[in-house]
């Protein structure tokens, strides 16, 4: 018998896998013939770019290089700082175990650590550790049954689910130019180091896209000609579209900037200028918050049902937050002061989240990096300043999945005699969802109706009922439904038997019976 159903379909975009790798990308480095020789490495800084990421079958493949910069000590009476500026190129492969071709990548680099370790002095070996944080995506359109229309004997147990139906995904390339202005006085002989971080993330939905923004927060250190140091500021707006159709105001983006490629050097000693051009990626998916009514079993008193049924696993519950706070701490630290600081690089580190039921509590540190003037040199101290914050966890689960990234919004350092009070703002910006396991039932099939004697309830079982049973379950189980059997034995709430209440369920007695499939 043919059976006609009404379907609904929702788009599911799972999380196959998730892991954090680290990296190592070492080389060495060969002192240009113009540079003095190294005596001793300083400071090493760098930015990751990853201009290529494919998903392969059990793993991915990820390619891109750290722009970095290394402030030396040279053998030279002339100079007492020099740099070298240097590409380190990695193509890796990382086993991801369940990744398919064809798969959403979702990443996410930072730099661990860098060391430089000088073999000679017209030659240095550079090391950097990155840790790369792998998600895997895949998108799977369903169609779901949630009623049956044409069989009125069928009985229907329907569950409601509130889901996150992933309405699509794009991304686009956005390319910064700008050129930031030096003092007119100084004549840069080469650049230092060149820090780019990406804050204030932003969207906004028009028709059929997204207005992606940010800012790309740049410091820039630099050396003059007549060896003074001076460093450049600047925050270049970035902003692109991604074409999403059938996308709302209602719908929940999620955004993901990347720096795939950059390029900072001087401009003619004439302009006083630096260029700074950037190509950086966005990827947004929209998801709608979708309320469905899901067919989850199904039989008949009088007739045989067949179909299939598989487990799929969707998200819910998504929500966006951020949480500011500030970092205040005394660093005891002698011979540094305001005048003799050159440049402090604050890096923030998350060494623990702990999801309970009603918090996320992060347990993290600032890596504080202060490069200052010891008299006739230069160098360069790390400290360290731990914190601790924690948020509500609104949905009351301490399954849910939590994503987090941090942000150094603003530093502030006031330098005492012997110590220094640091004042440090950090945004994280936090994603959570919860998984939700739902029934998929489809090829539903009608076999030919059973034969009686005539005397449907012809007779009552009494049933003891048993942990874990329901009304849908005893009912199923002999045939019977669950509206008889609240009438038979004056059941005020369904949804409420106890176990060891006897029930008495009427019954159907078949004459013959053909081949039947418990569902």
């Amino acid at each position: 018998m043919d059976v006609e159903v009404s379907k609904e379909n929702i788009c599911i975009n799972k999380k196959v896998a998730e892991k954090k790798e680290l990296i190592f990308v070492q080389n060495d480095l060969i002192v240009p013939d113009s540079k003095p020789d190294v005596l001793s490495s300083i400071n090493m800084s760098g930015n990751v770019c990853v201009y290529k990421k494919e998903v392969q079958d059990d793993k991915i493949k990820i390619e891109g290089n750290i722009n970095t910069y290394i402030m030396y000590l040279p053998d030279s009476k002339d100079d007492k700082l020099r740099a070298l500026n240097t590409s380190l190129d990695f193509s890796e492969f990382i086993n991801v175990p369940g990744a398919k071709e064809g798969m959403q990548l979702e990443l996410q680099t930072c730099i661990k650590d860098m060391e430089c370790k000088v073999l000679n002095g017209r030659k240095i070996n550079v090391k950097a550790g990155i840790e790369v944080t792998i998600k895997v995506y895949s998108n799977e359109e369903v169609n779901i049954v949630n009623s049956i229309n044409n069989i009125p004997d069928i009985q229907t147990l329907q569950k409601d689910f509130t889901i996150n139906s992933l309405v699509g995904s794009g991304n686009t390339k956005v390319y910064v130019k700008d050129t930031l202005s030096i003092d007119q006085k100084d004549e840069i002989a080469e650049i230092l180091k060149a820090d780019v971080n990406l804050i204030d993330t932003d969207i906004k939905i028009s028709y059929n896209k997204i207005l992606v923004k940010s800012d790309a927060d740049v410091k820039i250190m630099y050396l003059t000609e007549n060896n003074r140091i001076n460093t450049v500021t600047s925050k270049i707006p970035v902003v692109g579209f991604v074409d999403l159709q059938n996308i709302s105001e209602d719908n929940i983006c999620d955004v993901n900037f990347d720096i795939s490629n950059m390029i900072i050097r001087p401009n003619g000693p004439e302009e006083h200028s630096i260029y700074v051009e950037l190509e950086i990626g966005a990827n947004c998916k929209a998801f709608e918050v979708k309320q469905i009514s899901l067919l989850q079993d199904l039989y008949s008193p009088t007739m045989d049902v067949e179909f299939n049924q598989r487990r799929v696993s969707t998200m819910t519950s998504k929500t966006s937050k951020t949480k500011e706070f500030t970092v205040s701490n005394n660093i005891n630290i002698d011979g540094i002061s305001s005048q003799n600081v050159l440049d402090v690089e604050v890096k923030s580190i998350l060494n623990k989240q702990q999801v309970t039921v009603s918090k996320i509590i992060y347990e993290g540190e600032l890596e504080v990096n202060f490069i200052f003037e010891d008299g006739n040199n230069i160098s360069s101290k790390l400290e360290k300043i731990p914190f601790d914050c924690s948020v509500d966890n609104e949905l009351g689960d301490d399954k849910i999945n939590v994503s987090t990234r941090t942000i150094i919004n603003n530093t502030n350092f006031e330098f005492g005699t012997s110590s220094v009070k640091a004042n440090v703002d950090v945004t994280l910006n936090i994603e959570e969802s919860k998984n939700v396991n739902i029934n998929i039932i489809d090829n539903i099939q009608i076999q030919e109706k059973r034969q009686s004697n005539g005397q449907d309830y012809d007779s009552l079982i009494l049933y003891i009922v048993q942990s874990g049973d329901t009304l849908w379950k005893i009912a199923k189980k002999f045939r019977s439904t669950i509206d008889d059997i609240v009438r038979t034995n004056g059941i005020e709430d369904p949804d409420k038997i106890n176990v060891g209440q006897k029930l008495y369920i009427p019954k159907f007695r078949y004459m013959r019976r053909e081949k039947t499939q418990n569902a």
